[in-house]
């Protein structure tokens, strides 16, 4: 009987024992799933304008150098833009490398006047700035930006002497022959400089435009332009002899120098067969 007893005492304490470990594997099972349920969900992804490749500092952002990118709320830095068109056109004032977010902080409209009256600009270590009078169509209408790239025609009045000098004689100097007699100027009409950048486009009222709140003036009155010291003595030069400027806008991307013939009234004359063929009698 004791030893019965004592069987029966034991199945009992397993039996307790089995049940007591159930209940607390189901306790800390359901403890376990309300801690998960409890977790806040990932961040959802926001689109944000982040650097296509390395940018360096004092570039005027296209937008192939922009791309957007999906980041996590948390990750996405204070003033970060959303939108491509709020950084194309700017000057970055810092180096951009690939991936980076793009934030207001690291870049600057080229136009905007600041209080000391100066504007913001891009301009290499080896280039100078120059500052040329809005007297073309193409920039009265205002359809030049900032970081555009532009090729430079100019109309100039050339004394049929330098013309001969320049060929190696006066019986060299065939132009001058067709288009004045000798002694008078014959214009003539060339690419004087290329791919040239526009660091700036301004007014000629600084502070009008600055208390009016306006970053880029709708008739602009002057371009500033990033030149090579030599390059800006060659346009102050056709400036001061009475040089008439054409300004023509290049595509995006396209900085390839362009193969352009002078073009003057011997050029016309050949390339469009003006002079009329002798008729002669029979």
């Amino acid at each position: 009987m004791g030893r019965l007893r004592g069987c029966l005492w034991l199945t009992a304490g397993l039996l307790v024992a089995l049940v007591a470990g159930f209940v607390g594997f189901m306790t800390l099972s359901q403890a376990s799933a309300q801690r998960a349920s409890g977790q806040p969900a990932a961040a959802p992804g926001v689109p944000v304008v982040t650097a296509a490749h390395l940018v360096a500092v004092r570039t005027a952002l296209k937008a192939d150098d922009l791309q957007i990118t999906t980041m996590p709320v948390d990750a996405v830095p204070e003033g970060a833009l959303r939108q491509v068109s709020d950084a194309t056109g700017k000057v970055a004032l810092q180096d951009l490398y690939p991936g980076e977010p793009v934030v207001e902080q690291e870049i600057v409209d080229p136009n905007l006047v600041t209080n000391n009256g100066r504007n913001a600009l891009t301009l290499a270590q080896n280039q100078v700035l120059m500052a040329f009078p809005a007297e073309d169509l193409m920039t009265k209408a205002g359809v030049l930006k900032p970081g555009d790239h532009v090729d430079l025609y100019f109309s100039l009045k050339v004394p049929a002497s330098a013309l001969a000098s320049a060929a190696g004689g006066p019986a060299a100097g065939a132009n001058a022959g067709v288009t004045a007699a000798a002694g008078e100027a014959s214009q003539s009409t060339f690419n004087l400089l290329q791919n040239v950048s526009i660091s700036a486009v301004v007014a000629g009222d600084a502070s009008a435009s600055a208390a009016t709140g306006r970053n880029a003036p709708e008739s602009p009155d002057g371009l500033l332009l990033a030149l090579s010291p030599q390059d800006a003595l060659v346009l102050k030069y056709v400036k001061d002899a009475g040089g008439t400027l054409d300004v023509v806008l290049r595509a995006p991307g396209a900085e390839a120098p362009e193969n352009t013939e002078p073009v003057d009234m011997q050029y016309l004359v050949n390339r469009y067969q003006l002079v009329t063929p002798v008729q002669f009698a029979k």
